[in-house]
């Protein structure tokens, strides 16, 4: 009996990636499930460390020359020792209230990404490089990001994830240095040097609201190329 609830089970998981991935787009589903933790990872060492490091965000308030009309600081989420880290742009209205990353309709899309992943939300880390909500949503200036950049670098060396994904043209711009298009910088690796010995890959790729306002099986097939290539860095 325990052995055919089990098969019921996976057959339940199975549908579910592969329900998952239609509406995503995507005719493939990866075989493997969660990643493997991280050889020697310390996630009370690092959810402290993430805990330290946003107090003193707090207290530097880098945002206050910018941005003053928000509710809540939008800090991370997900596991503090993740070997995949997804890195957006800035919080929007849903994220504003809630105070967590990507829950608006943008996040219901990165959910369905990340479990067509064959992954879970709970497993990877997630953050943005604007911590506070920009008024109207506006794209962040240079200046406003230079001025919080230095916490999210910090928050990806205490992570020190396997693997970034950058979501979308500033959050991509912004940890590669680079000023280049979409279309040039995805489907490809590039490196980001933390610190000397600690060089981490960065898949950009399609921010999940650029999706929606351009939904196609062309946009949606590109995100999947991108996010396979990542599954393959990873060794699923």
């Amino acid at each position: 009996m325990s052995q055919q609830l089990d098969a019921q089970h996976a057959r339940r998981v199975v549908a579910q990636h592969a329900k998952t991935s239609a509406l995503f787009g995507v005719d493939f589903v990866p075989v493997k499930g969660s990643l493997e933790p991280r050889a020697g990872a310390n996630s009370s060492g690092a959810a402290k460390a993430l805990k330290s490091l946003r107090a003193r965000y707090e207290k530097e308030e880098p945002h206050k020359p910018y941005f003053t009309d928000y509710t809540n600081i939008v800090w991370d989420d997900g596991d503090p020792c993740a070997r995949l880290m997804f890195v957006g742009e800035a919080p929007g209205a849903d994220e504003d209230a809630s105070g967590k990353p990507f829950v608006g309709r943008a996040g219901q899309l990165l959910n369905k990404m990340i479990s067509a992943m064959g992954l879970s939300r709970e497993g990877v880390y997630i953050a943005n490089v604007i911590k506070v909500r920009p008024p109207g949503n506006a794209t962040p200036t240079a200046e406003e990001i230079a001025a919080s950049k230095p916490f999210l670098m910090e928050q990806i060396k205490i992570v020190r994830p396997d693997v970034i994904v950058a979501l979308g043209l500033p959050a991509s711009q912004c940890l590669l240095e680079k000023k280049d298009a979409m279309g040039k910088m995805r489907n490809q690796f590039h490196d980001l040097e933390i610190e000397p010995g600690l060089v981490i890959p960065v898949m950009p790729t399609y921010h999940p609201a650029y999706l929606l306002r351009s939904y196609t099986p062309e946009n949606r097939k590109k995100v999947w190329e991108d996010l396979q290539m990542v599954l393959t860095k990873l060794g699923q």
